[in-house]
Protein backbone atom coordinates (compact mmCIF):
# COMPACT_ATOMS: atom_id res chain seq x y z
CA UNK A 1 0.00 0.00 0.00
CA UNK A 2 1.36 3.31 -1.20
CA UNK A 3 1.48 5.81 1.91
CA UNK A 4 2.52 9.56 2.25
CA UNK A 5 5.77 8.77 3.38
CA UNK A 6 6.54 6.79 -0.11
CA UNK A 7 4.61 9.72 -2.17
CA UNK A 8 7.25 12.95 0.08
CA UNK A 9 10.44 10.15 -0.94
CA UNK A 10 9.33 9.63 -4.45
CA UNK A 11 8.75 13.62 -4.67
CA UNK A 12 11.67 15.11 -3.00
CA UNK A 13 9.39 17.10 -0.59
CA UNK A 14 8.53 16.60 3.08
CA UNK A 15 5.87 14.96 4.28
CA UNK A 16 4.51 18.04 5.44
CA UNK A 17 4.24 19.40 1.99
CA UNK A 18 2.68 16.54 0.57
CA UNK A 19 -0.31 16.83 3.27
CA UNK A 20 -0.47 20.14 2.45
CA UNK A 21 -1.18 19.66 -0.85
CA UNK A 22 -3.59 16.57 -0.52
CA UNK A 23 -5.40 19.26 1.83
CA UNK A 24 -5.28 21.69 -0.85
CA UNK A 25 -4.25 24.35 1.16
CA UNK A 26 -2.71 27.27 -0.35
CA UNK A 27 0.80 27.55 1.21
CA UNK A 28 2.13 25.55 -1.43
CA UNK A 29 4.28 26.37 -4.22
CA UNK A 30 2.97 25.62 -8.05
CA UNK A 31 5.97 23.13 -9.00
CA UNK A 32 5.32 21.52 -5.63
CA UNK A 33 1.87 20.95 -6.37
CA UNK A 34 2.19 19.71 -9.80
CA UNK A 35 4.90 17.12 -9.21
CA UNK A 36 3.49 16.12 -6.16
CA UNK A 37 -0.11 15.23 -7.80
CA UNK A 38 1.08 13.91 -10.80
CA UNK A 39 2.83 11.31 -8.29
CA UNK A 40 -0.54 10.75 -6.65
CA UNK A 41 -2.12 9.75 -9.72
CA UNK A 42 0.64 7.64 -10.85
CA UNK A 43 0.84 5.93 -7.57
CA UNK A 44 -3.15 5.53 -7.18
CA UNK A 45 -2.70 7.06 -3.79
CA UNK A 46 -5.88 7.25 -2.08
CA UNK A 47 -5.56 9.41 1.17
CA UNK A 48 -6.58 8.02 4.40
CA UNK A 49 -10.45 9.61 4.77
CA UNK A 50 -10.92 8.20 8.19
CA UNK A 51 -8.01 9.68 9.47
CA UNK A 52 -9.45 13.09 8.08
CA UNK A 53 -12.60 12.30 9.11
CA UNK A 54 -10.99 11.95 12.84
CA UNK A 55 -9.42 15.27 12.61
CA UNK A 56 -12.22 17.01 11.66
CA UNK A 57 -14.71 15.95 13.92
CA UNK A 58 -11.91 16.13 16.72
CA UNK A 59 -12.49 18.55 20.17
CA UNK A 60 -11.18 21.58 18.93
CA UNK A 61 -8.19 21.47 21.04
CA UNK A 62 -4.87 23.42 20.79
CA UNK A 63 -1.72 21.45 22.26
CA UNK A 64 1.19 23.69 24.56
CA UNK A 65 4.31 22.04 25.09
CA UNK A 66 5.47 23.64 27.97
CA UNK A 67 9.15 22.86 28.51
CA UNK A 68 10.31 22.81 32.27
CA UNK A 69 8.43 22.38 34.86
CA UNK A 70 10.39 25.59 37.13
CA UNK A 71 9.99 27.98 34.84
CA UNK A 72 7.80 30.92 36.68
CA UNK A 73 8.37 33.15 33.42
CA UNK A 74 6.01 30.11 31.16
CA UNK A 75 3.85 29.85 33.95
CA UNK A 76 2.71 33.52 33.41
CA UNK A 77 2.71 33.01 29.48
CA UNK A 78 0.51 29.92 30.03
CA UNK A 79 -1.82 31.34 32.57
CA UNK A 80 -2.38 34.30 30.53
CA UNK A 81 -3.39 32.47 27.22
CA UNK A 82 -5.45 30.16 29.52
CA UNK A 83 -7.49 33.25 29.89
CA UNK A 84 -7.71 33.80 26.43
CA UNK A 85 -9.27 30.83 25.02
CA UNK A 86 -11.82 30.49 27.72
CA UNK A 87 -13.13 33.57 25.16
CA UNK A 88 -13.17 31.28 22.16
CA UNK A 89 -14.19 27.53 20.76
CA UNK A 90 -10.85 26.16 21.65
CA UNK A 91 -9.80 24.12 24.67
CA UNK A 92 -6.20 23.49 25.79
CA UNK A 93 -4.23 20.67 26.54
CA UNK A 94 -1.18 21.13 28.05
CA UNK A 95 1.96 18.47 28.50
CA UNK A 96 4.89 19.71 30.58
CA UNK A 97 8.51 17.90 29.41
CA UNK A 98 12.10 18.08 31.16
CA UNK A 99 13.85 21.23 30.16
CA UNK A 100 16.64 18.85 27.74
CA UNK A 101 13.81 16.95 26.21
CA UNK A 102 13.11 16.80 22.21
CA UNK A 103 10.26 19.24 21.76
CA UNK A 104 9.41 18.00 18.53
CA UNK A 105 9.08 14.57 19.12
CA UNK A 106 6.64 15.09 22.00
CA UNK A 107 4.72 17.25 19.27
CA UNK A 108 4.44 14.19 16.39
CA UNK A 109 2.85 12.32 19.39
CA UNK A 110 0.37 14.30 20.02
CA UNK A 111 -0.46 14.89 16.40
CA UNK A 112 -0.89 10.80 16.29
CA UNK A 113 -2.34 10.68 19.29
CA UNK A 114 -4.35 13.56 19.98
CA UNK A 115 -5.31 15.37 16.43
CA UNK A 116 -5.02 19.10 17.89
CA UNK A 117 -6.10 22.12 15.57
CA UNK A 118 -2.17 23.57 16.07
CA UNK A 119 0.36 23.53 19.01
CA UNK A 120 1.98 26.28 20.64
CA UNK A 121 5.56 25.32 21.65
CA UNK A 122 6.41 27.32 24.91
CA UNK A 123 9.99 27.10 24.88
CA UNK A 124 12.21 24.91 22.12
CA UNK A 125 15.71 23.93 20.83
CA UNK A 126 15.88 24.67 17.22
CA UNK A 127 17.84 21.42 16.42
CA UNK A 128 14.83 19.47 17.25
CA UNK A 129 13.21 21.41 15.02
CA UNK A 130 15.11 21.23 12.03
CA UNK A 131 15.28 17.30 12.71
CA UNK A 132 12.00 16.24 12.76
CA UNK A 133 8.98 19.34 12.45
CA UNK A 134 8.49 18.47 8.68
CA UNK A 135 6.26 15.19 10.10
CA UNK A 136 4.13 18.02 12.39
CA UNK A 137 1.40 19.09 9.80
CA UNK A 138 -0.31 21.34 11.94
CA UNK A 139 -0.43 25.29 12.92
CA UNK A 140 2.02 26.14 15.56
CA UNK A 141 3.71 28.87 17.71
CA UNK A 142 7.13 29.07 18.63
CA UNK A 143 7.25 30.98 21.75
CA UNK A 144 10.00 32.58 23.45
CA UNK A 145 11.91 31.23 20.45
CA UNK A 146 13.00 32.61 17.35
CA UNK A 147 11.97 30.92 14.37
CA UNK A 148 12.85 32.77 11.66
CA UNK A 149 15.80 30.71 10.39
CA UNK A 150 13.61 27.51 9.77
CA UNK A 151 11.89 27.13 6.91
CA UNK A 152 8.25 25.83 7.84
CA UNK A 153 5.53 27.50 6.17
CA UNK A 154 3.47 26.03 9.10
CA UNK A 155 5.66 27.87 12.30
CA UNK A 156 5.39 31.20 13.59
CA UNK A 157 7.07 32.52 16.52
CA UNK A 158 7.07 35.22 18.64
CA UNK A 159 10.15 35.60 21.20
CA UNK A 160 12.12 38.22 23.02
CA UNK A 161 16.29 39.07 21.26
CA UNK A 162 17.72 36.99 23.98
CA UNK A 163 20.94 37.62 22.70
CA UNK A 164 20.34 41.57 22.54
CA UNK A 165 18.51 40.85 26.09
CA UNK A 166 21.32 39.56 27.94
CA UNK A 167 23.82 41.80 26.07
CA UNK A 168 21.91 44.94 27.69
CA UNK A 169 22.29 42.94 30.89
CA UNK A 170 26.20 42.79 30.88
CA UNK A 171 26.24 46.69 29.17
CA UNK A 172 24.15 47.02 32.71
CA UNK A 173 26.86 45.02 35.37
CA UNK A 174 29.94 46.56 33.09
CA UNK A 175 28.27 50.59 33.68
CA UNK A 176 27.98 49.53 37.17
CA UNK A 177 31.90 49.20 37.26
CA UNK A 178 31.63 45.52 37.44
CA UNK A 179 34.39 43.90 35.25
CA UNK A 180 35.22 40.42 36.77
CA UNK A 181 31.24 38.72 36.27
CA UNK A 182 30.18 35.49 36.83
CA UNK A 183 27.78 33.90 34.63
CA UNK A 184 24.86 30.80 35.39
CA UNK A 185 23.15 29.62 32.54
CA UNK A 186 21.81 26.24 31.21
CA UNK A 187 23.53 23.86 29.01
CA UNK A 188 24.65 25.68 26.30
CA UNK A 189 24.49 22.39 24.03
CA UNK A 190 21.12 21.43 24.73
CA UNK A 191 18.93 24.67 25.41
CA UNK A 192 19.11 27.83 22.47
CA UNK A 193 18.25 30.17 24.58
CA UNK A 194 21.05 29.20 27.20
CA UNK A 195 23.35 29.82 23.51
CA UNK A 196 21.55 32.96 22.58
CA UNK A 197 21.93 34.11 25.71
CA UNK A 198 25.62 33.53 26.29
CA UNK A 199 26.73 35.04 23.02
CA UNK A 200 25.35 38.48 24.16
CA UNK A 201 27.39 38.37 26.96
CA UNK A 202 30.12 37.30 25.07
CA UNK A 203 29.29 39.91 22.28
CA UNK A 204 28.85 42.78 25.01
CA UNK A 205 32.38 41.94 26.81
CA UNK A 206 33.83 41.93 23.87
CA UNK A 207 32.64 45.28 22.73
CA UNK A 208 34.00 46.48 26.40
CA UNK A 209 36.97 45.14 26.08
CA UNK A 210 36.14 43.31 29.27
CA UNK A 211 38.09 39.64 29.79
CA UNK A 212 36.10 36.76 30.37
CA UNK A 213 37.10 33.30 30.70
CA UNK A 214 34.38 30.58 30.06
CA UNK A 215 36.26 27.88 32.04
CA UNK A 216 36.45 30.48 35.44
CA UNK A 217 33.83 32.67 34.76
CA UNK A 218 30.73 30.45 33.26
CA UNK A 219 28.74 27.37 35.58
CA UNK A 220 25.96 25.21 34.30
CA UNK A 221 22.45 24.60 35.82
CA UNK A 222 19.00 23.49 35.20
CA UNK A 223 16.46 26.75 35.00
CA UNK A 224 15.68 25.70 38.81
CA UNK A 225 16.11 27.41 42.36
CA UNK A 226 18.67 24.13 43.66
CA UNK A 227 20.45 23.53 40.56
CA UNK A 228 21.35 27.34 40.63
CA UNK A 229 21.95 27.23 44.13
CA UNK A 230 24.96 24.19 43.69
CA UNK A 231 25.86 26.24 40.87
CA UNK A 232 26.84 29.05 42.17
CA UNK A 233 28.68 27.48 45.09
CA UNK A 234 30.70 25.91 42.27
CA UNK A 235 31.40 28.74 40.58
CA UNK A 236 32.60 30.78 43.57
CA UNK A 237 34.33 28.15 44.54
CA UNK A 238 36.55 28.46 41.49
CA UNK A 239 36.01 31.99 40.73
CA UNK A 240 36.46 33.47 43.67
CA UNK A 241 37.05 36.97 42.50
CA UNK A 242 33.79 37.98 40.59
CA UNK A 243 31.89 40.77 42.16
CA UNK A 244 28.95 40.26 40.04
CA UNK A 245 26.71 37.16 38.75
CA UNK A 246 24.27 37.15 35.68
CA UNK A 247 21.81 34.35 35.70
CA UNK A 248 20.21 33.74 32.72
CA UNK A 249 16.64 33.21 34.46
CA UNK A 250 15.28 35.01 37.68
CA UNK A 251 14.56 31.34 39.24
CA UNK A 252 18.62 30.66 38.81
CA UNK A 253 19.12 34.12 40.40
CA UNK A 254 16.85 33.23 43.52
CA UNK A 255 18.91 30.18 43.77
CA UNK A 256 22.31 32.13 43.50
CA UNK A 257 21.31 34.68 45.95
CA UNK A 258 20.33 31.87 48.48
CA UNK A 259 24.15 30.50 47.99
CA UNK A 260 25.66 33.27 48.52
CA UNK A 261 23.79 34.12 51.96
CA UNK A 262 24.35 31.02 53.10
CA UNK A 263 27.93 31.37 52.14
CA UNK A 264 28.08 34.44 54.49
CA UNK A 265 27.93 36.91 51.49
CA UNK A 266 25.87 40.03 51.48
CA UNK A 267 23.69 40.52 48.23
CA UNK A 268 23.83 43.06 46.36
CA UNK A 269 27.01 44.46 49.42
CA UNK A 270 29.78 41.68 48.22
CA UNK A 271 28.27 40.48 44.73
CA UNK A 272 25.92 41.55 42.94
CA UNK A 273 22.90 39.42 41.28
CA UNK A 274 21.16 40.05 37.59
CA UNK A 275 18.25 37.79 36.81
CA UNK A 276 16.43 37.48 33.51
CA UNK A 277 12.66 37.23 32.86
CA UNK A 278 11.12 39.69 34.90
CA UNK A 279 8.59 37.26 37.07
CA UNK A 280 5.76 38.35 39.38
CA UNK A 281 8.42 36.93 42.06
CA UNK A 282 11.59 39.35 41.43
CA UNK A 283 9.77 42.46 42.03
CA UNK A 284 8.12 41.33 45.92
CA UNK A 285 11.90 39.44 46.36
CA UNK A 286 14.38 40.65 48.57
CA UNK A 287 16.14 42.38 47.46
CA UNK A 288 14.23 42.88 44.27
CA UNK A 289 16.06 41.84 41.24
CA UNK A 290 17.50 43.97 38.98
CA UNK A 291 16.43 42.01 35.66
CA UNK A 292 15.39 41.77 32.18
CA UNK A 293 11.96 42.03 31.64
CA UNK A 294 10.10 40.09 29.26
CA UNK A 295 6.71 41.19 28.09
CA UNK A 296 4.57 37.69 28.96
CA UNK A 297 1.49 39.00 28.21
CA UNK A 298 2.40 40.25 24.87
CA UNK A 299 4.09 37.01 24.34
CA UNK A 300 0.95 35.39 25.33
CA UNK A 301 -1.90 37.37 23.18
CA UNK A 302 0.65 37.69 19.87
CA UNK A 303 1.39 34.07 20.22
CA UNK A 304 -2.46 32.58 20.34
CA UNK A 305 -3.26 35.35 18.06
CA UNK A 306 -1.39 34.29 15.32
CA UNK A 307 -2.25 30.53 15.73
CA UNK A 308 -5.71 31.14 15.64
CA UNK A 309 -5.46 32.83 12.29
CA UNK A 310 -3.37 29.87 11.20
CA UNK A 311 -5.58 27.68 11.91
CA UNK A 312 -8.87 29.63 10.86
CA UNK A 313 -7.32 31.67 7.81
CA UNK A 314 -4.55 29.48 6.82
CA UNK A 315 -2.31 31.98 6.98
CA UNK A 316 1.23 31.40 6.37
CA UNK A 317 4.05 31.94 9.17
CA UNK A 318 4.78 35.21 10.63
CA UNK A 319 7.88 36.01 13.30
CA UNK A 320 7.75 38.80 15.88
CA UNK A 321 9.93 40.65 18.38
CA UNK A 322 8.86 41.61 21.69
CA UNK A 323 10.45 44.40 23.02
CA UNK A 324 12.31 43.83 26.80
CA UNK A 325 12.85 45.99 29.31
CA UNK A 326 15.96 46.79 31.99
CA UNK A 327 14.64 46.98 35.24
CA UNK A 328 17.64 47.65 37.61
CA UNK A 329 15.72 46.98 40.85
CA UNK A 330 18.22 46.29 44.05
CA UNK A 331 20.23 43.19 44.18
CA UNK A 332 23.02 45.38 41.82
CA UNK A 333 25.37 48.14 43.56
CA UNK A 334 27.07 50.60 41.61
CA UNK A 335 31.00 49.84 42.42
CA UNK A 336 33.19 52.81 43.11
CA UNK A 337 35.53 53.89 39.95
CA UNK A 338 39.14 52.59 40.56
CA UNK A 339 41.66 55.32 41.16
Amino acid sequence: MVTIRDIARESGYSVSTVSRVLNNRRDVSPDARQKIEAIVAARHFVPNNNARHMRCVASKTIAVLVKGTFNLLFASILEEIQSMVENTRYTLAVSYLDEEANEVEQAQIVCRERNPMGILFLGGNLEYFQEGFEEVDVPCVLVSNQGRELPFSNLSSVATDDKAAAGCAIDYLIAQGHEKIGIIGGDLKLSYTSMQRYIGCVDSFRVHQVEFDEKRCFEKARFSYDSAYRAMKRLLARCGDITAVFAMSDVMAIGAIRALRDLGLGVPEDISVMGFDGITLAEFYNPKLATIQQQYQTLASRSLELLLKSIDLNTSSIHEIVPFKLVEGESVIKRPARL
